[in-house]
């Protein structure tokens, strides 16, 4: 089941949004779609991005993927276990996040509900 405690992308990315902050991770339809992860590059801290950067690759036995952000501002804290652990991803994908970003501008557009995400995802089967 989708977590209705966050918002969802059609690039198959969630955030929770917290004040100026987002946590951004990839879904669990994601990570089911890429198989076992093997690797994840991850930004630096202060590193800034804007609306539809890449700002990080997960890659996994099959494919690399990159993950873009909606969000404007600057990476403030990374998930520093994935460097060792990228598999966590595979094993939870809602509590192994990437990023946090300190955003100025949040593209509100492109975000869905955890209703319309699942609609989206069964539109694409």
């Amino acid at each position: 089941m989708t977590p209705t405690d966050r918002k969802y992308t059609k690039e198959h990315e969630w955030l929770i949004i917290e004040g100026n902050q987002v946590k951004i991770g990839i879904t669990d339809h994601a990570q089911e779609s890429l198989g076992e992860i093997v690797f994840v590059e991850l930004p630096g801290v202060d590193d800034e991005f804007e609306i539809g950067d890449s700002f990080a690759t997960v890659e996994s036995v099959k494919a690399a993927s990159s993950i873009y952000t909606v969000a404007k501002g600057k990476v403030v804290e990374i998930n520093e276990r994935l460097d060792a652990e990228p598999e966590a991803i595979n094993e939870n994908a809602y509590e192994n996040y990437l990023v946090v970003i300190e955003f100025s501008e949040l593209d509100e557009s492109k975000l869905l509900s955890a209703a319309e995400y699942e609609e989206f995802v069964k539109s694409e089967a």
